[in-house]
């Protein structure tokens, strides 16, 4: 596995906005079966140049699903600054299994004080000790420094298990410096650091609502513009080669796949946009694809590409690019259902050409509030940069000076996912997983931000005793 290394400059998550560092390769088996699960790996990547040396250590992690939310304060600090007190901020470290330690936590630093209280962070007890409630925690205090050159204040350790007893006189602490401890015989410490507060939480997963009894219901919307190309010509998007899939089909057919698993009745509205229909000519942004507006669902995603074919023969691409008709049409549905018994996803498969782009920020900001993601899936060589904008990982998306409450829209664009050797399986796949690695996150902060719990996971189904032929049934 490839794996590198960048200078963090901000809080993007584009990685041409960072430094490059370098890179190594080595695989997991090739660090576990190093000695010590430890493996040393040069850092190449930038020609002409040594980077360095990165050291690779695993450990396997204990199935630990608890959290922990701590806050703590200081008292009486070392002054460390000439012309005011000091900037502490905390670092904790995890012991590891060599008698090593890695960093876990950073907290904020509070400036020009000696007494400071720190915001309450949350911190998984995995990473905060792999589950081992007894290891070792080191905690170092630092007055920050502009130029990077922090003082160390001193330090001290506890470990979980201490943690746990809260607010108490077992959780305040010598922070000792033990260069300042030997140069003076009447040292004490370099203060105090106390627990203010300790809180457990068991984190739930996406598959928690899921085994609950949470409903996932996924809705298709395809663009049928006519930037989409003449459907009878091969350079179309929408050419239905009889030799392979079309961008549409091949990105509905490999989102699809997988998402459907997660909805039980695998019944799926399915919708297009931007075409004229017949027999009228009446131009839509919300037409069932089956031809019944009064039942839009189609029997898995194999009678949705059927309806996709069908609507094809029918329909005359046109436009505008209107997103917020089928955004709109899930968030009525979303909008009835917010007790955590149902979840929507729409995906949207578009060439990229976006008309109503006021709309559809205003639909995607009001629709953040309810139990709903987008996907939308970017076809074609088309710029994305609008669709870039809706995605709002970056920079939060907004509508008239009012921002979404979370994030809920994914983009990716289809040609970073074709496989040039041809092999479609391969491209799918990488496709599926990009696409769909948001919605659980999405799920669960809707979830959160509401208090909702899942519900108990049914009991197993147990058949009932066998009876032989001829024998009275016991009731």
């Amino acid at each position: 596995m490839p794996v590198s290394w960048y200078d963090v400059d901000s809080k993007s998550a584009n990685l041409s906005k960072h430094d490059f560092l370098g890179q190594a390769y080595c695989t997991l088996g090739e660090v576990v079966g190093s000695l010590g699960s430890r493996s040393e790996k040069a850092l190449g990547g930038i020609q002409g140049k040594k980077c360095g040396t990165i050291i690779v250590k695993a450990e396997e992690l204990n199935n630990c699903r608890e959290s922990v939310m701590m806050q703590f304060c200081g008292n009486k600090l070392d002054k460390k600054d000439f012309f005011g007190k000091s900037d502490p901020f905390l670092v904790f470290y995890r012991s590891n299994e060599d008698g090593t330690f890695t960093i876990c936590h950073k907290t904020e630093v509070v400036k020009n004080t000696l007494n400071p209280v720190w915001q309450a962070f949350k911190i998984s007890v995995r990473a905060l000790c792999n589950g081992d409630y007894d290891r070792t925690i080191k905690v170092e205090v630092y007055d920050w420094d502009r130029d990077g050159s922090h003082d160390f204040i001193g330090e001290f350790s506890t470990s979980y298990r201490e943690l746990s007893r809260g607010q108490s006189q077992f959780n305040v602490y010598e922070v000792i410096n033990l260069k300042k401890k030997g140069r003076k015989k009447k040292y004490l410490n370099s203060g105090t650091v106390t627990l203010l507060s300790f809180l457990v939480d068991i984190d739930v997963t996406f598959l928690d609502y899921i085994k609950g009894g949470t409903q996932i219901n996924f809705t298709v919307a395809i663009d049928f513009t006519a930037s989409n190309g003449n459907p009878a010509q091969p350079t179309s998007l929408h050419y239905m080669s009889p030799y392979q899939l079309n961008a549409y089909a091949m990105a509905l057919k490999a989102v699809g796949e997988i998402i459907q698993d997660y909805d039980s009745d695998k019944m799926f509205p399915a919708l297009g946009f931007g075409a004229k229909l017949p027999p009228d000519g009446r131009i839509s942004h919300e037409f069932a694809l089956n031809g019944n507006p009064q039942n839009p669902y189609c029997t898995g995603i194999d009678g949705v590409m059927e309806a996709y074919y069908q609507s094809l023969k029918s329909v005359q691409l046109y436009g505008p690019t209107n997103f917020s008709p089928v955004i709109n049409h899930v968030a009525r549905y979303a909008a009835s259902v917010k007790d955590g018994s149902q979840y929507f996803v729409l995906l949207i498969i578009t060439d990229g050409v976006i008309s109503d782009m006021a709309q559809t920020k205003e639909s995607i900001v009001n629709a953040a509030c309810l139990p709903m993601s987008i996907i939308i899936v970017g076809v074609g060589p088309a710029e994305f940069d609008a669709m870039v904008e809706l995605d709002g990982d970056e920079i939060r998306i907004s509508s008239r000076g009012r921002f979404a409450e979370r994030d809920i829209v994914q983009f990716v664009p289809f040609r970073d996912y074709i496989d040039r050797t041809g092999n479609h399986i391969l491209s799918m796949a990488r496709l599926a997983k990009d696409v769909l690695a948001e919605i659980p996150d999405q799920f669960l902060s809707y979830m959160r931000t509401r208090g909702i719990k899942p519900s108990p996971a049914p009991p197993p189904y147990t058949p009932p005793p066998y009876t032989p032929p001829g024998q009275p049934i016991q009731t």
